[in-house]
């Protein structure tokens, strides 16, 4: 008999949409209460949880920190021995346990309380030891886990997961956290290019620029276009004002009409809107831009005047696309 993967899949996913959907009824007073404890808090939110609760724990902790709200996850068990010291007045605990009898976190939770600290927690049982001590408890209360025993952490670290969003984004909310701050806690990798990049930074400039006078010929516009490696050049005036541009695609339109590159000025057949953009605008505008327009290089303008030129390589070579 073969095992139908497929459907165990499609159950598991079924209990933990059905878990997740139980939980809009404790985005009650409980969870408005506990934003406004740490949007008023002076110190950082410290996450704390064991084994799978722990796992989630860390994750929420790193979704808190990067939009907006300082956080980080400490480990009960290290707790113990030292690294409570890393808590201060002013912080709040965010402690989880599905069962909320977590000892190695209730152990922890007298020193907690004599400091002053506040202390959220997010367990299944309002009853529990920890929801007691605290001063919010935050419900995660599932039907039943995903698990066909019953015993592995399921729907219930889904539900936890998915309440630790709800407080990240509430709060990032309420915080008027924009797409600039987010972008200056994630600097590496696409996500920080995309978000931090400026035209300025890749484009091309100074002797690498490439651009001729109106007056030049067809020749000259070649060799320029040839020097520079842009597949274009841009046509400028004696201040360095834009006048037009001249591209690969122009030059492939030209070749049916026989026109004598050595003698015809490259004001006559320039392109005399070309798409200009600014140094800091963001990278990533200037590639939605040429996707717009459907073309491979902009120059760039300040005051009018010719300071850059960039193409789609420039884009896809710096990680913006």
């Amino acid at each position: 008999m073969t095992f139908d993967f497929r459907q165990a899949g499609i159950a598991t996913l079924k209990t933990e949409l059905d878990a997740i959907s139980q939980l809009e009824q404790y985005i009650n007073k409980d969870f408005n209460n506990a934003c406004k404890l740490i949007l008023e808090a002076k110190g950082k939110v410290v996450v704390m949880g064991m084994g799978k609760s722990g796992h989630i724990g860390n994750k929420i902790a790193a979704t808190l920190a990067s939009t907006g709200t300082p956080s980080f996850f400490v480990h009960p068990g290290e707790a113990s021995h030292g690294d409570l010291g890393m808590i201060e007045k002013g912080d709040v605990v965010l402690a989880i346990s599905n069962s909320g009898e977590a000892s190695e976190i209730i152990t922890l939770l007298p020193v907690v309380k004599r400091r002053g600290i506040t202390l959220i927690t997010m367990t299944s049982n309002p009853s529990s030891t920890m929801a007691r001590l605290a001063q919010i408890n935050l419900c995660i209360k599932v039907p039943k886990e995903a698990c066909p025993i019953g015993l592995a952490p399921t729907s219930s670290t889904t539900a936890t997961l998915v309440m630790g969003d709800a407080l990240a984004v509430a709060l990032m909310q309420a915080k008027g956290f924009t797409a600039d701050d987010f972008a200056l806690s994630h600097p590496g990798g696409a996500l920080g290019r995309k978000l931090l990049m400026r035209i300025a930074d890749v484009m091309h400039s100074g002797d690498k620029l490439p651009k001729v006078s109106s007056n030049n010929t067809i020749r000259d516009a070649l060799l320029e276009m040839s020097a520079k490696g842009l597949g274009m050049t841009a046509v400028v005036d004696d201040s360095d004002a834009v006048l037009g541009i001249f591209t690969d695609g122009d030059l492939r339109r030209l070749l049916d009409q026989r026109i004598d590159v050595h003698a015809t000025e490259i004001g006559e057949v320039m392109g005399k809107k070309p798409t200009l953009i600014g140094p800091d605008m963001l990278a990533a505008e200037g590639l939605k831009l040429m996707e717009e327009k459907k073309i491979n290089g902009l120059l760039v303008t300040d005051n009018d005047k010719l300071i850059g030129a960039l193409n789609m390589h420039d884009l896809l070579k710096a990680g913006v696309m």
